[in-house]
């Protein structure tokens, strides 16, 4: 899997201020975490709590020459985990092009749906990741919920478009 630090964006109302994105490479699967900063302890504490507690421990966990990914902290727990940690090649960040190419996705959404004054949109992120795991992926083919779970999700506007269906069923039946 692939992880980087999105930012620094503006300070939410939450103290927010940066996005631990982290990817898997087969599923196209994303996780996009809003944190306050991009210290290691910050960092692999959202792993542990994103990621490991939900997916499981990585094999390999690749990213950039960033502190962060590279502290003693970061280090040890990827020994003790046993994972392995590779990284980029200094100062190319486009060798770990999927992650970056997902950082400007986030982005270009956020600049979409930002309030006027910046500061919400940690709150946008979870609903922008269903659209995306949702969405089918141009190396795939697939969706990455249908490749991490085998199905669909089932989206707001499913909800709505079945009510919908439902009804006008039921009015054809009076009829």
């Amino acid at each position: 899997m692939a992880l980087d630090i999105l930012g620094p964006l503006p300070v939410t109302t939450k103290g927010n201020r940066y996005v631990l994105v982290l990817m898997d490479y087969f599923t196209k699967w994303p996780e996009a975490v809003p944190i306050p900063d991009q210290e290691a302890l910050t960092v692999a504490e959202e792993l542990v709590r994103a990621w490991i507690s939900r997916y499981g421990v990585p094999m390999i966990l690749h990213s950039d020459q960033s502190t962060n990914f590279n502290s003693a902290l970061f280090t040890e727990l990827c020994k003790l985990l046993g994972i392995l940690k590779t990284r980029t090649t200094a100062l190319h960040p486009e060798s770990d092009g999927m992650v970056e190419r997902f950082n400007r996705t986030i982005l270009n959404h956020l600049s979409l749906f930002l309030s006027k004054n910046q500061t919400d949109w940690d709150t946008d992120l979870p609903l922008f990741l269903l659209a995306y795991r949702s969405a089918d992926h141009e190396a795939t083919g697939c969706t990455p919920a249908d490749m991490l779970f085998g199905r669909t999700l089932r989206l707001p506007c499913d909800i709505l478009f079945e009510e919908t269906e439902r009804c006008y069923l039921q009015s054809s039946e009076v009829t």
